[in-house]
């Protein structure tokens, strides 16, 4: 529908306005919100789809480019942006530069130089599929027939949708959820996205803000099949992105089964597994399961991008039982492929299991878990609330106080505000989160740009809470909205996954922790030493 609307353009003007203003049916397949239709021009050069891919980008990209062209450097651009904004772990180049430049990777063999097996080649098959049976604790080796190599999650997500739906047919997932799945699925394949709205407030049987249920899956599918609308799979993030949530195994089995009864395909995305950075928090992997519900339609992905901290290097993994989805993806692969020698180096590193084991995993926990505790405290401080969790590279923070009118405009203009700080944050509409005020932040980086950042966050907050309450001051009889005014209570602020009400226990011990970090990022003792004042 979209296509064509644009293709309507052409006898009559050139501004995607109009399309804008004609949504699809309700908000659940909306993608025209992905698009940015100020100032578009169509291309006579382009297609209809090559127009709508043009303009298929929102405040992600935009900021994106921003940050590209204004990158933050110690030395040469101290006062560029500092990206907070893209999910990427900062943390670990030394490590992985002296891994990757070992005698072992440099492997030039003529095969490698070939064009391989569009799968991947064998040798990275295997050790792939023996990889995943030892960090995912399958129950019994897994196989590398069941194994595909494509460049990255993206072009997996692209595939699947492909081969799994047609053309304008629809994908379950909840949200807040990636949003550049939106585009991996939609560009290609025109298949679209069918929203399960989370929100904070924790009612009926949820435990935890954001919480995903049968309940809600349920609804979603049944809404949009009255819509009209074909769903075809499901899809998972585990540990998911942006909530850094951690699916239980009785979780899992719940989604698992829902699939099953309405025949669904699920793919489960598991490329934070290894980015669990609290020993109080367990990941359980869909392929340590004893039995899956449907194995034929369950198909799992995983890279090295985020748990090895090299996202320059494009390398995704599928692993599914179902010959049928291994064969039509492989079809693809010759699209997707990734380099001889890149395969190489790759099975090199995943096959080092005593250098994953005793360096690299101790060595990137442990700077994720400090980094993710400076950014918390941080926020403590200001007094925002959060999602406090143990997994991915990223928080999920309520900055509904910072909204007068709680809406999306609002919570766009605060996005830019903080871009024209130059500091990059995702706001919560590129999640396609219900709720205006919500943000990621990405934590994953060196200490210096943390802290120049927060400082940079911090500036805004203040500022913009001084403008709220010079205007509350001019308009006194106005009364804060709902959906603001509870916002410590129902979101959390220190909590893991109690509930809010046992939040109030911990009260003192985060007071003296406060106390402690106001002391702490205060530089008044360097100023005020005993030297100065004899």
């Amino acid at each position: 529908q979209a296509l064509s609307e644009i293709e309507g353009m052409r006898g009559r003007g050139s501004n995607l306005q109009e399309m804008r203003l004609r949504p699809l049916a309700k908000r659940r397949v909306d993608v025209h919100s992905f698009c940015n239709p100020s100032g578009f021009q169509r291309s006579p050069y382009l297609s209809a789809r090559g127009n709508f891919a043009s303009a298929f980008q929102g405040s992600t990209e935009e900021g994106y480019k921003a940050y590209h062209a204004d990158k933050y450097d110690e030395d040469k651009n101290p006062n560029g942006i500092i990206n907070f904004g893209t999910s990427e772990n900062k943390l670990c180049f030394d490590l992985m530069s002296k891994r990757l430049t070992q005698a072992d990777m440099n492997l030039m063999d003529p095969s490698l130089l070939q064009y391989p097996d569009w799968k991947g080649h064998l040798f990275l098959r295997e050790e792939v599929a023996r990889f995943l049976t030892y960090y995912c604790k399958a129950p019994a080796p897994l196989k590398a027939e069941n194994v595909i190599i494509l460049n990255g999650c993206g072009s997996l997500f692209s595939a699947l949708a492909t081969v799994l739906c047609d053309p304008g047919e629809a994908i379950l997932i909840a949200t807040p959820c990636y949003g550049g799945i939106t585009q991996s699925i939609f560009l290609y394949g025109n298949v679209k996205l069918v929203y399960v709205y989370l929100d904070s407030k924790i009612t009926g049987t949820s435990t935890r803000p954001f919480q995903l249920t049968v309940e809600k899956l349920e609804k979603a599918l049944q809404d949009a099949q009255a819509e009209g609308v074909t769903v075809r799979a499901l899809i998972l993030l585990n540990p998911q992105n942006p909530l850094g949530d951690i699916y239980s195994l009785s979780e899992l089995r719940d989604y698992l089964e829902f699939a099953k009864r309405h025949e669904l395909h699920v793919i489960v995305d598991e490329i934070y597994m290894l980015s669990v950075f609290d020993e109080s928090a367990t990941f359980h992997s869909v392929l340590g399961m004893d039995r899956l519900p449907d194995p034929q339609r369950t198909h799992v992905m995983w890279g090295i991008t985020k748990d090895f901290a090299v996202s320059g290097i494009r390398f995704g993994t599928l692993y599914t039982e179902n010959q049928d989805v291994v064969n039509a993806v492989a079809s693809l692969c010759y699209f997707h492929g990734v380099c001889g020698p890149v395969q190489h180096k790759v099975a090199q590193l995943l096959r080092d299991r005593d250098w994953i084991n005793q360096v690299y995993l101790r060595a990137n926990h442990a700077r994720l878990k400090a980094a993710h505790t400076y950014v918390t405290d941080e926020l403590k401080t200001l007094g925002v609330p959060f999602l406090n969790r143990n997994a991915g590279f990223f928080v999920w923070i309520d900055f509904r106080k910072y909204l007068k009118t709680g809406t999306f405009e609002e919570e766009l203009l605060l996005w830019k505000r903080f871009l024209d700080n130059k500091v990059l944050l995702s706001c919560g509409k590129a999640f396609e989160c219900s709720e205006p005020g919500w943000f990621r932040i990405i934590f994953s980086d060196k200490t210096h740009r943390l802290q120049l950042g927060m400082q940079r966050i911090r500036k805004v907050l203040e500022e913009r809470e001084q403008e709220i309450l010079a205007e509350e001051k001019e308009q006194p009889c106005q009364s804060d909205q709902d959906g603001k005014a509870d916002s410590t209570d129902e979101v959390i602020f220190v909590s893991r996954h109690q509930d809010p009400l046992c939040a109030s226990s911990s009260s003192l011990g985060d007071l003296i922790g406060l106390l402690q970090q106001q002391m702490r990022s205060s530089d008044w003792l360097q100023k005020n030493t005993a030297e100065q004042f004899a």
